[in-house]
C-alpha cells in the first residue's frame, strides 16, 4: 500500500515537473516578448524623445570632400538644405512649371557614404537598380539628400544617428517648395538607406508613407568596420537599431526584402512588432537587390494613386510577387540638348546626359564622336555614335548594298534621308550592329552612324531614334 502510494506521488511529481517545464518554456517566451516590448518603449520614451535626449560620442571623425556632378538641367537642381549642422547638398526635381503641387519622395541610397553623385541618372540595372529612378521616371518628384560629412558638407559621419535629423531637415526643405504638396511627401531607401528610412519613420510622422528596402533590425548586423561611434557603449547601438523603437512608427511603413537578402532581420521585426502601421513583405526567390527595379515601380504607382486626404496606400504580397515576374524594362536615358555649328552647318540635337563628345571637326565639316563616360555593360554605356558632314557629297548607296546592308528611305526633321543597317567586325572578332542614317541638306551630306555590340540586339534602337528625332538644322 505504501509502495503504491509512493508511486502515485512520484507519478504526480513527474507530471508536475513536465507541466512546470512546459510552463517555463511558455513563460520564457512571454518574458522575451515582454523584454522586447519594454526595450521598444525604453522607459516610456518615444524614439524622438530618446534620440533628442541622447548625446552620441564619435570614436573617429570621418568625412569626405567628394565632388558633386552638375545635374541634367530641367530634370534636377543641385541645392543646399539647412540642417542642425549647417547647409547640406541635395538633388531635387526641377519645378515642372505647371503651377500645380506634386507628390515627392525623398530617396536614401544604400552604403555608408553620406554623399551624392550622378547615380540618379546612370543606367538602372534591372537586377540591381539602386538609383530609385523608377519614381521620377513615373512622374513622382524626388529629392536625393546628402548628409553631414559627405561631399564637403559640415559635420562628420554619425552612422545612422545624426543622419536621421538630416532626413527630417530634408523633409522641411521639400515641404516648403512651392511646387511640392507638403501633405504628400514620402520617404524611401535601400539597405543602409532602408535602415535610415525606418529610423526616420520611428522618429517622425511627417511622411505620408515610408518604403524601406532591406533594412536591418539591429545595427550590429551591419559592417561594424564602418562604425564611427563609441562601440563600447550599448546605448549607442540601441539609438541606431530600429527594432527597439517599432512602437513609435505612425506613418504607413512598408518593409520589403528578398528571401535571399536580409529577410531574417525583417522576420524578426515582423515577429516583434505589434504596430499596425508596419507592413512586412518577404519576396521569395529574390535577393537584397533584385527586388528594387520591379517593386519601386509598384511603390511609384501607389504614390501617384494616393490622392486622398490621408494615405490610402495598401500593398499585397500578391502584387509584389506579380511585379517580380515583369519583363525587364529598357529605360531611356536623360537627354541633354546641344547646339553644334561649323562654318557651313548649324544643328541642334539631344543625346544622353552621360555621354561625352570628342570634336575633330575641321575645314567646315563635322567630325564628332559621342560615347558614355562609363564602360558598364549596358546599352547606354556600350553605344558609340559618329556624326560627320561632307560638303558636295552624296551617299554612295551601292557601297553599302555591296556590303550587305539593308537600305531604306526615311526622314530626319522632314528632310529626306537614307538608312543603312548592317554588321561590322572589329580587330578582336567582336560583331557590332552598324546603323547609318544619312541626311542630304542641300550640298551637304550629314551622317549619323550608331554602333552597338550584337549581344544587345535591337535594345538600343529607341535611344538612337530619340537622338535622330531631336535633330534640327539651324542653317
Amino acid at each position: 500500500m505504501k509502495r503504491n502510494f509512493r508511486n502515485m506521488i512520484l507519478t504526480a511529481m513527474l507530471a508536475a515537473v513536465m507541466c512546470m517545464t512546459t510552463s517555463c518554456s511558455a513563460i520564457k517566451s512571454a518574458m522575451t516578448v515582454m523584454t522586447e516590448t519594454a526595450n521598444q518603449k525604453a522607459g516610456g520614451q518615444s524614439f524622438a524623445e530618446a534620440h533628442d535626449a541622447f548625446q552620441t560620442t564619435l570614436a573617429k571623425e570621418e568625412n569626405d570632400d567628394g565632388e558633386i556632378p552638375a545635374p541634367p538641367e530641367g530634370v534636377f537642381d543641385l541645392i543646399k538644405y539647412p540642417s542642425k549642422v549647417g547647409d547640406l547638398a541635395a538633388y531635387v526635381s526641377s519645378d515642372p512649371g505647371d503651377g500645380q503641387k506634386h507628390p515627392l519622395i525623398i530617396w536614401v541610397v544604400g552604403g555608408w557614404g553620406n554623399g551624392i553623385d550622378d547615380f540618379p541618372w546612370c543606367y538602372p540595372e534591372w537586377d540591381n537598380d539602386q538609383t530609385g529612378s523608377a519614381f521620377w521616371q513615373a512622374g513622382v518628384l524626388m529629392m536625393y539628400p546628402s548628409f553631414r560629412g559627405g561631399c564637403g558638407n559640415p559635420g562628420n559621419y554619425e552612422t545612422l544617428f545624426g543622419e536621421v535629423d538630416d532626413i527630417v531637415s530634408a523633409y522641411e526643405y521639400a515641404a516648403a517648395l512651392p511646387y511640392v504638396d507638403p501633405d504628400r511627401i514620402y520617404l524611401g531607401g535601400h539597405s543602409t538607406g532602408g535602415t535610415r528610412a525606418l529610423l526616420a519613420s520611428e522618429y517622425t510622422d511627417k511622411f505620408r508613407a515610408v518604403f524601406a528596402f532591406g533594412a536591418v533590425d539591429k545595427i550590429e548586423y551591419h559592417n561594424n568596420s564602418q562604425f564611427t561611434f563609441d562601440t563600447g557603449n550599448k546605448e549607442e547601438y540601441k539609438m541606431r537599431s530600429p527594432i527597439y523603437w517599432l512602437d513609435s512608427v505612425k506613418s504607413p511603413t512598408f518593409l520589403i526584402e528578398g528571401s535571399d537578402g536580409n529577410s531574417a532581420n525583417l522576420k524578426k521585426i515582423e515577429r516583434t512588432s505589434k504596430n499596425d502601421s508596419i507592413h512586412c513583405y518577404v519576396v521569395e526567390d529574390a535577393d537584397h537587390f533584385s527586388v528594387l527595379a520591379p517593386l519601386t515601380r509598384v511603390a511609384a504607382q501607389k504614390i501617384l494613386a494616393d490622392t486622398g486626404a490621408e494615405s490610402n496606400i495598401s500593398i499585397t504580397q500578391e502584387e509584389l510577387d506579380a511585379a517580380m515576374k515583369m519583363e525587364p524594362e529598357i529605360p531611356m536615358p536623360v537627354m541633354e540638348q546641344h547646339t553644334i555649328e561649323t562654318e557651313t552647318l548649324g544643328m541642334n540635337l539631344s543625346y544622353p546626359y552621360l555621354w561625352e563628345m570628342e570634336d575633330a571637326s575641321e575645314n567646315g565639316e563635322l567630325s564628332l564622336m559621342l560615347c558614355s563616360r562609363y564602360e558598364e555593360d549596358n546599352i547606354w554605356d556600350m553605344s558609340l555614335m559618329y556624326i560627320d558632314s561632307y560638303n558636295d557629297l552624296e551617299l554612295d548607296r551601292e557601297y553599302f548594298a555591296e556590303k550587305g546592308y539593308d537600305i531604306s528611305e526615311t526622314k530626319v526633321n522632314g528632310l529626306p534621308a537614307v538608312k543603312a543597317v548592317g554588321k561590322v567586325e572589329d580587330d578582336s572578332g567582336s560583331i557590332f550592329q552598324d546603323t547609318l542614317v544619312a541626311v542630304q541638306k542641300g550640298d551637304t551630306l550629314v551622317t549619323f552612324e550608331f554602333y552597338i555590340h550584337e549581344d544587345f540586339g535591337d535594345d538600343a534602337n529607341s535611344m538612337f531614334d530619340a537622338i535622330l528625332e531631336s535633330v534640327s538644322f539651324t542653317q
